[in-house]
C-alpha cells in the first residue's frame, strides 16, 4: 500500500526524523491560511512550498511543486495546482488529478542526498541505498554514474549497526558536525521499516541545510500488504481514489491483478507461473495488459470475475488462459470460463491451455462449450499463438 507524501512524513516525524513543518490542504482558502501561519511576520520561514499530493514521483517536472515567498504567491500556487491533471514520468499520459496540497516552510538547501531502505531478496537482508547525489534526476544518476549508488546490508540477527551508519554518512560527504544527525535518522528509518511493516521506505531529498542540520525534504513509503493487519491507523490511510479500481475490485474478490499497457491479457494460477507467461509473451513479441492470478484454489466465481475484469480493458486484442492445474482443478477453470463466456459477449480471441488435476475434462468442457476458444498444449506455442491472433495473424 502506497501513501501520501503528508502521510509518509507524520511516520518519519514519529520516529525522530526531522521533516519541514508543514500541514495539508483540500481548498485553496485552507493552503493560504496555511501559508500565513507559516510565512513571517507571524511564522518563522521566509518562503512556502506547494507540494502536489499523489501516488507518483515526478511531481515538480510536471508543475506540481511550487515556491511561494508571500501568501498572495501561496494562494495563486494552490490555485494553479488544486484541481490540475499533473501528468508526470510515473502517472502515464492520462494523469492524476490533484485533490490535496502539502504546504509546508521553504528549506535553505545546501545539498541534496538520497537515502532508502528496502528488502533485498536475493540476500534475505534489508539493503540501505544511498547517494551523495539525491533529487529529482536520481534515476539518471543510476544510469550514468551506478557507483555513485552505495548499498549496505543489515544483517538481520544484529540489526543495523553503528559503524554501518557512520560510514555512510561520511561516505556521503556530510560535515562531521551532521553525521550524529545522519545516525540518528538512519536508526530512526530503520526501526520505522521494521515496526510499520514496509516494503520500501525512501527519502529524496536528504538535504543538509546552510545552517547545517539534515531534513528529509521529500518521503516515498510503501507498506507490506500482507502486514496491514497490525496496523489499522496505517491502512486507515488508503486513498482509494488513488488506486487503481480495477485492481480494488479485483482484491475484494481475491483475485492479485496488476494492470498493463500491453494487449494481452493473462489469467493464471499461481504468481510464479503468471510472471513466466508474462515473459514468454514478450519473448514471442506480444506485451502482456496485465498480471493476473487467480490462486491455487479459485472458485467458478473467481475466475468468472477474473475473466470479466480482463475484458472490460480497451486495449486487450487476445487472452492467455495458462492453468496448470494441481489444488486448482482444470475443470473449475474450464467453468468459470464457459460461465463468463456466456454471461458477457465474447470480443476477442481466447487461447487456453490447460494441464493438471482434470485437465482432459476441463478441455472436453471446453470443446463443448460453442465458444471461439483455442486450446494449445505447449507453453511456448499457446504465447505464440495468442501473439499471432492479437495481432491479426492467427
Amino acid at each position: 500500500m502506497k501513501v501520501h507524501e503528508y502521510q509518509a512524513k507524520e511516520l518519519l516525524k514519529k520516529y525522530g526524523v526531522p521533516v519541514p513543518n508543514g500541514k495539508i490542504a483540500a481548498s485553496v482558502d485552507e493552503a493560504t491560511t496555511i501559508a500565513r501561519e507559516l510565512l513571517k511576520p507571524t511564522g518563522t520561514a521566509d518562503s512556502v512550498v506547494i507540494k502536489a499530493q499523489i501516488h507518483a514521483g515526478g511531481r515538480g517536472k510536471g508543475g506540481g511543486i511550487r515556491l511561494a515567498k508571500s501568501v498572495e504567491e501561496a494562494m495563486a500556487a494552490a490555485q494553479a495546482v488544486l484541481g490540475m491533471q499533473l501528468v508526470t514520468p510515473q502517472t502515464g499520459p492520462v494523469g492524476r488529478k490533484v485533490k490535496k496540497v502539502l504546504v509546508e516552510e521553504g528549506t535553505a538547501i545546501a545539498k541534496e542526498h538520497y537515502l532508502a531502505i528496502t528488502l533485498d531478496r536475493a540476500r534475505g537482508r534489508l539493503a540501505v541505498i544511498s547517494s551523495a547525489e539525491g533529487g529529482m534526476e536520481i534515476e539518471e544518476v543510476a544510469k550514468r554514474s551506478h557507483e555513485k549508488i552505495v548499498r549496505t546490508w543489515i544483517d538481520p540477527a544484529v540489526g543495523l549497526q553503528s559503524y554501518q551508519a557512520r560510514g555512510l554518512g561520511f561516505g556521503l560527504g556530510l560535515p562531521v558536525t551532521a553525521v550524529n544527525a545522519f545516525v540518528k535518522c538512519l536508526r530512526g528509518l530503520h526501526k520505522a521499516y521494521m515496526e510499520a511493516d514496509c516494503s520500501l521506505l525512501e527519502i529524496n531529498p536528504l538535504v543538509l541545510t546552510k545552517g547545517g542540520s539534515l531534513i528529509a525534504l521529500d518521503a516515498k513509503v510503501t507498506f507490506d500488504d500482507s502486514g496491514l493487519f497490525r496496523h489499522p491507523e496505517i491502512e486507515a490511510w488508503r486513498d482509494l481514489d488513488e488506486e487503481d479500481p480495477v485492481e480494488m475490485e479485483a482484491k475484494e474478490v481475491g483475485l492479485n491483478y496488476v494492470s498493463l499497457q500491453g494487449t494481452i491479457g493473462c489469467m493464471v494460477n499461481g504468481a510464479g507461473l503468471a510472471m513466466a507467461t508474462m515473459d514468454i509473451i514478450k519473448l514471442c513479441g506480444g506485451e502482456p495488459a496485465n498480471f493476473l492470478d487467480v490462486g491455487g484454489g479459485a472458485t467458478t466465481e473467481q475466475v468468472t470475475s477474473a475473466f470479466k475484469i480482463i475484458l472490460r480493458d480497451p486495449k486487450v486484442r487476445a487472452i492467455l488462459i495458462n492453468i496448470f492445474g494441481g489444488i486448482m482443478k482444470c475443470d473449475v477453470i474450464a467453468d468459470g470460463i464457459i460461465a463468463a463466456a456466456k454471461e458477457l459477449q465474447m470480443r476477442v480471441p481466447v487461447v487456453v491451455r490447460l494441464q493438471g488435476t482434470n485437465a482432459e475434462e476441463g478441455r472436453r468442457r471446453l470443446a463443448g462449450s460453442g465458444l471461439p476458444l483455442i486450446p494449445v498444449d505447449g507453453f511456448a506455442q499457446a504465447a505464440q499463438r495468442v501473439v499471432d491472433v492479437a495481432k491479426g495473424n492467427g
